[in-house]
């Protein structure tokens, strides 16, 4: 009985251990790439770290918390009925195949294995959780167009969001890259870089709008030409905004001071769906979250509040990393993320390296 409790008090030792060495990995990295890193951590609305806070850096997915927030507003108006039956063809209509890591595919296999799809329909609400769970583009795109673009662009007058480009259709933009003729690519890029942000979107809309009617265009579209080259300026142009500004709006959904009960019980059901593991449950009461990346970019926007009451809301951006360098940081969030909210010892270590 000695030996097997020794067993299980090195096994967890041997996790407490990983774990700290994966969110210390994350803090060097940060510490080492400066240049690449942007980073700010609030706790009881009191600063504990910042680093590049206003820098503006690509959101890729995690923009879409915007997008879960117009959705849990207009439910709760009854302007939108979560309830109601999304036939699978319609969402169909905005997936582009071989640009989502496979998201949405799998969010259909899940939903399938789980019986929510009926009569080869989904619930809107379920439409939703698959944005921010899976992070299918696809869901995004549609939801997109039932709440309304300047819809949610309003919320960053709700929040007093002062730095952040406009909001668009980032898949639809995908079209802008394509290079079916074989132009000279050089020239292609310079074209793009040169137009302006108004004139970027609008062509962005034109082509979603187009999409909508004409299904030869997306049957022409070609992931393969996609050429890395072209792929990095697509990356650079993403919606972009900065750290503070995303723990600006993790801290208004945190403290549950902006909206009435029933948009927060909507958007906990659409982003703290981490809350629905029984192990967070013990103790935190809230647990918000959404992650994006690119090849060179990986963001992420979090908020937590423990059943002890301290609310923590962190966001952290790279830009520019090797595919290496992306899949390691990948691997360390978690950890890093929960010393973060759980560890003062691991909260004081941060705020002395970026004070």
């Amino acid at each position: 009985m000695r030996k097997y409790k020794l067993v299980i008090v090195l096994f967890f030792f041997c996790v407490s251990v990983q774990a700290q060495m994966a969110a210390d990995s994350v803090l060097n990295f940060i510490n080492t790439h400066r240049n690449q890193a942007a980073l700010f951590v609030m706790q009881n609305d009191t600063l504990i770290a910042h680093l590049n806070e206003d820098k503006m850096m690509p959101l890729a997915s995690t923009l879409k918390i915007l997008v879960a927030i117009e959705f849990a507003k207009q439910a709760a108006k009854h302007d939108i009925d979560e309830n109601e039956l999304v036939p699978l063809k319609d969402l169909e209509r905005y997936y582009l195949a071989n640009t989502d890591g496979n998201a949405h595919p799998d969010w259909i296999a899940y939903e399938k294995s789980i019986g929510h799809i009926k009569d080869d329909s989904v619930v809107l609400l379920d439409v939703a959780r698959g944005m921010i769970q899976f992070s299918s583009n696809a869901n995004t795109e549609y939801l997109m167009d039932l709440l309304g673009l300047d819809e949610i662009q309003k919320n960053l007058e709700l929040f007093k969001v002062e730095k952040h480009s406009k909001i668009y259709y980032i898949v639809t933009s995908l079209f802008m890259y394509q290079n079916p003729r074989k132009l000279n690519e050089d020239k292609v890029i310079k074209g793009i870089k040169q137009l302006t942000e108004e004139a970027y979107c609008r062509y962005i809309y034109d082509i979603h709008k187009a999409l909508k009617n004409d299904t030869i265009l997306k049957s022409r579209f070609n992931p393969t030409d996609l050429s890395m080259k072209m792929q990095k300026v697509w990356s650079d142009r993403l919606p972009s905004s900065t750290t503070k500004e995303y723990v600006k709006i993790c801290n208004a959904l945190n403290n549950r001071a902006y909206f009435d009960e029933d948009t927060y019980a909507i958007l906990s059901l659409i982003l703290e769906t981490a809350m629905e593991n029984p192990a967070n449950k013990q103790w935190l009461s809230h647990l918000g979250m959404k992650g994006g990346s690119t090849a060179w970019v990986l963001t992420k926007a979090t908020y937590a509040t423990t059943k002890k009451g301290k609310r923590t809301e962190l966001a952290y951006f790279f830009n520019d990393l090797s595919e290496a360098d992306n899949e390691k940081l990948q691997g360390w969030m978690n950890e890093f993320e929960l010393q973060i909210i759980a560890k003062p010892e691991f909260r004081k270590k941060l705020g002395e390296m970026f004070k």
